[in-house]
């Protein structure tokens, strides 16, 4: 089944019961993902720059964006304008499309994995994870890789707080480390 399909149909209906939603409208709800690569010490390497971005378009399906230094920051060398890092934004029938692959394939891929951690939610609702290796990914071939670089995966919900985001993405199916 679908992951959006299993959103409709088991999810909504126990967030209704859990938090007590009168209206399938007030449920919490996965409105985008972002995918971001940033650069760090492959800033002057042009070949970490195609290899990022080759990475990013591998993954998500689209052409990432590269995003620039708004200030200059002479301790990191780092010029205003200069590229520091590239991102893509998923929405609709993709956004449902890499987190079905994201909780089916890549977290199971994880070396070491012990579940994700309950601390990467901010105040309003959304979920950011790290990937140290990209390599987790089912699109990336490990014979073919020069550079492995990390991965950060952001989830952003309606949800207005930790306890409804964490329960959506539990029951969405994310493997949430269990507390001790």
């Amino acid at each position: 089944m679908a992951l959006k399909e299993h959103y409709k149909t088991t999810v909504v209906p126990a967030l209704k019961n859990q938090f007590g939603y009168t209206n399938v409208h007030a449920v919490p709800t996965i409105t985008k993902v972002t995918l971001n690569v940033g650069l760090g010490k492959g800033l002057k390497d042009a070949k970490f720059l195609e290899t990022a971005e080759s990475t990013l378009r591998r993954i998500a399906g689209q052409a990432p964006v590269k995003t620039k230094a708004r200030i200059s920051i002479s301790n990191f060398k780092i010029r205003e304008g200069m590229v520091v890092g590239m991102k893509v934004t998923l929405r609709g029938k993709r956004m449902w499309d890499f987190l079905e692959k994201l909780v089916k394939v890549s977290i199971p891929r994880t070396r070491d994995f012990r579940g994700l951690p309950v601390n990467g939610f901010d105040g309003q609702g959304n979920y950011t994870l790290g990937f140290k290796e990209h390599i987790a990914f089912p699109e990336i071939k490990s014979d073919e890789i020069e550079v492995i670089h990390g991965l950060q995966v952001t989830i952003n919900t309606t949800a207005k707080s930790k306890p409804e985001a964490l329960s959506l993405l539990r029951t969405l199916g994310m493997p949430f480390e269990e507390k001790t």
